[in-house]
């Protein structure tokens, strides 16, 4: 039987022609009586909708197209018999009597009905569907796809749970009739581990007939979800809502474990008790009434878990009591498990007949009775879960002990926390939280994979594997729980999504742990700062590189050695506030140990002017200050680079002294080549002769060392960073002024020349360089000692018998004394020596 039902609706448009024309739209709806009614669109179905447009032009005073039956036949030939037809019947003007039936429509599939959409008669149509899902595919999905861990089955129910008795506390205030069972508003589970099976009951609102069906007969339907929309829409919902479980398919979690899962539920709202069984292969499942009189309860819902065979070790009382405190240990109603418990007793022990009959004892005396202890096992429930978890209550009435108390038990440690934040935003997003310090590190925390944060959704622990999402990795140490109700997540709750919620709770918890640490480092005690800085400075250091967004934050909590002190941290403020008044940077040098960093020779000029200077020894110290910048407005400046400004440039005796050594600037850099970038005059040495400075963009000395060092470091990288090196010389020292007399008057003298070489080698290794070949640099300074030293604590004999010749001695045996002879030297002959040009620099300065 098929049914005619016409929907009329107008819209006014002007055409080309400036005529108005009126469209009318009939909806044409076929449906079926049964299943022995499944015709096909044929010639009885194409003239009654011909008919019914008739009427409908007839009512609109305009006539139909012949050509309507051909555009039918064309159109429909293999129509099925559910659909909905929508059509398009333009009026004709007011000098025409023609109508154009527009048919050229689509349906949408079986057992789902589109709506008609108004469409512009000059655009092709457009309509409306509704998306299909296969039901066994789509629990297929949900069993073996949509949930990574199968324990968080028990999560999922407890949380249902958890929302039925919610609600019955929501509707007893006016429903005061709905709580008249007088049965306490609690959650028990029962396990039987030989035959595999789990029971959950409740005792909250329960489902009636029909709700089962709509709520487990529909997959990702939220009861839940539905009454938390009529609790918000409500006015007289004042109250904030607990409720959990809103996605809808919590429950079919339970398909994780179960071969089959039973639901024998019991609504105040219905006089009889229902069952709904389905099975994780099947496609459909049963609804029946409940008949046993053993198995009906007073209220509530009771699920029954039949455990597949491989999962049968989640019915162990101890591993559901696991579950239970790790996922639903603050769930606000009370959690009780059936447990095997025992009490010890003494009970007499029968003494043998030997003993009784004792002729020795005195039967006067009573006899002392013996007994033992015996432990005697029976079954009874115990409460699991705590009701009211820490970071709900307000901080003033929470004691240092309880945090302290709580952060071990959470985390499983055994020392105390360094310092805890216990805090509660408002505004975009709600939630609270209590972070602490560990006292110590873990081997594992650039792990980003730590499991420090535990996130809650209403009390409800969700995960503690968010791969950074929540805390940065440089911030990995901090331990804590988040538990807001805003989150998003994905179906199965165990993927925190990315989104402008995620960003604004990390930007908040990074922001309250930094006020953590700085109360650290503002406290009295010393030495928690000291602890706490030993175990975490690195990762601060890292949050300077990883982090530009919070450098004003990370940077007051830094610490450095320096010049002045030596063997005590100082922080970035404590430079600062000990400046010079014409200090105008913060200096610093960076070397592999404290007694190079201070040993260096681009200290020598700073020290005079009594200028403080950060040694950076650690490995990341170079890269953290590079990434800094600045600090209070005042530039990171390292000495070992060309370029240093020490505030007392006189550019005219600048300019004097570079005229004066121009040439021997320049014959320098001619023997040492490619070697050096340039030589110039140094304004930061007095006492040594000459140091080797990275360029301004380049690697320093320590950072080429630790380049090196790299296992996966790239050498072409290397060569183009240390290209640009800068030899500095000191104009006021000896060696230089003798070099400089060498470059005008024996600029090819190979004593000269040797002398270039050696101090380059020199100041690359007091510049903290490396030299090329320390073999060949090893040579020449034998050379050299062996000029130094020759003859000056031998006689003059041995000092003539063997003569240096550059890199060795000749030693040649002197002849045997005669008769008339003696072992006394005869005097030498006087000999003109011409000095060499270094000494003659000598004599003439």
């Amino acid at each position: 039987m098929y049914r005619f039902v016409p929907s009329v609706v107008s819209k006014t448009r002007v055409d080309g022609g400036g005529s108005s024309n009126l469209l009318i739209g009939s909806r044409l709806a076929w449906s079926r009586n049964n299943a022995a009614n499944d015709i096909r669109f044929g010639v009885e179905a194409r003239s009654l909708m011909i008919k019914g447009v008739e009427e409908l032009a007839d009512a609109a005073e305009m006539t139909v197209s012949p050509k309507l039956p051909q555009i039918l036949e064309h159109k429909f030939k293999c129509l099925p018999s559910s659909v909905r037809l929508f059509s398009m019947l333009p009026a004709a003007n007011s000098a025409g009597s023609r109508c154009w039936v527009n048919l050229d429509s689509r349906f949408c599939s079986r057992h789902h009905l589109s709506t008609a959409v108004e469409v512009d008669s000059s655009e092709p149509s457009a309509e409306k569907y509704e998306y299909q899902a296969e039901v066994s595919r789509l629990m297929d999905l949900i069993v073996h796809s949509l949930y990574s861990n199968k324990e968080v089955f028990l999560r999922e129910l407890i949380s249902n749970a958890s929302d039925a008795l919610d609600k019955l506390r929501y509707l007893s205030v006016t429903q005061s009739e709905l709580l008249r069972d007088g049965v306490d508003l609690d959650i028990r589970i029962q396990t039987d581990k030989d035959n595999g099976i789990i029971t959950l009951t409740d005792s909250g609102i329960g489902m009636t007939r029909q709700e089962l069906v709509d709520c487990l007969g529909t997959i990702a339907q939220s009861g839940t979800a539905k009454f938390f929309k009529a609790l918000k829409d409500s006015k007289e919902s004042g109250a904030d809502s607990n409720l959990i479980g809103q996605f809808g398919v919590g429950f079919y979690s339970a398909f994780l474990v179960s071969d089959k899962v039973v639901v024998s539920t019991k609504s105040p709202k219905s006089e009889k008790q229902y069952v709904w069984e389905g099975e994780s292969n099947a496609s459909s499942y049963t609804i029946r009434e409940e008949t046993d009189p053993n198995k009906l309860i007073p209220r509530g819902t009771h699920i029954t878990l039949y455990l597949k065979r491989d999962d049968k070790d989640f019915s162990h009382p101890e591993r559901i009591e696991k579950l239970i405190k790790n996922y639903s240990q603050f769930v606000s109603f009370p959690i009780y498990t059936w447990q095997e418990k025992g009490f010890t007793k003494e009970i007499e022990i029968d003494e043998p007949t030997e003993a009784r009959n004792d002729p020795e004892v005195d039967s006067s005396t009573e006899r002392k009775k013996k007994t033992k202890k015996v432990v005697e096992k029976y079954w009874d429930w115990e409460l699991i879960n705590e009701t009211q978890p820490i970071w709900l209550r307000n901080p003033k009435d929470v004691t240092t002990d309880d945090y302290n108390e709580f952060y071990k038990k959470t985390f499983n440690e055994y020392l105390e926390p360094l310092a805890s934040s216990h805090f509660t935003t408002e505004g975009e997003v709600e939630f609270r939280s209590i972070l602490f310090v560990p006292p110590v590190k873990n081997e594992d925390l650039l792990n980003k994979k730590t499991k420090n944060i535990r996130l809650y959704v209403k009390r409800v622990f969700i995960s503690d594997d968010f791969d950074g999402e929540l805390f940065p990795r440089y911030l990995s140490f901090v331990k804590g729980v988040v538990d807001s109700n805003d989150l998003p997540l994905n179906v199965s709750r165990e993927i925190l999504q990315e989104s402008r919620i995620v960003r604004i709770m990390r930007k908040r918890l990074v922001r309250k742990a930094f006020d953590m640490i700085l109360g650290i480092s503002l406290s009295e005690n010393k030495d928690d700062y000291d602890k706490f800085w030993d175990n975490f400075g690195k990762f601060l250091k890292l949050g300077c590189i990883e982090d530009h967004e919070n450098h004003k934050r990370i940077a007051p909590l830094l610490r450095f050695f320096s010049s002045q002190s030596e063997d005590e941290l100082i922080s970035l403020d404590e430079y600062v506030e000990s400046m010079k008044q014409e200090q105008k940077d913060i200096y610093y040098i960076a070397a592999d140990s404290l007694t190079s960093a201070k040993n260096a020779p681009f200290l020598e000029k700073i020290t005079q002017k009594d200028f403080e200077v950060l040694f950076l020894v650690d490995p990341m110290d170079e890269l953290a200050i590079q990434n800094l910048k600045s600090y209070k407005e005042k530039n990171f400046v390292d000495i070992s680079k060309e370029d240093l400004d020490l505030g007392d440039k006189d550019e005219e005796k600048e300019k004097e002294i570079k005229q004066e050594f121009i040439q021997t600037c320049d014959w320098i850099k001619k023997r040492l080549g490619d070697k050096v970038a340039s030589v110039q005059i140094s304004s930061r040495l007095s006492s040594s002769p000459c140091v080797l400075v990275s360029g301004k963009f380049g690697w320093s000395a320590n950072m080429e060392r630790l380049m090196k060092a790299q296992t996966l470091g790239d050498t072409s990288s290397l060569d183009f960073m240390r290209s640009r090196r800068v030899f500095e010389i000191n104009p006021d020292h000896p060696i230089i002024q003798n070099l400089k007399v060498a470059s005008k008057s024996y600029p090819d003298d190979p004593d000269a020349t040797r002398a270039i070489d050696l101090l380059y080698e020199t100041a690359l290794i007091s510049s903290g360089f490396t030299p090329d070949n320390p073999g060949e640099l090893s040579g020449k300074i034998y050379d050299m000692m062996g000029m130094a030293i020759q003859g000056k604590w031998t006689p003059a004999t041995a000092a003539a018998a063997q003569p240096y010749h550059g890199d060795s001695y000749t030693s040649q045996p002197s002849p045997p004394a005669g008769p008339h002879q003696t072992n006394e030297t005869p005097p030498l002959e006087a000999e003109i020596v011409y000095p060499s040009p270094l000494e003659e620099a000598q004599f003439q300065k």
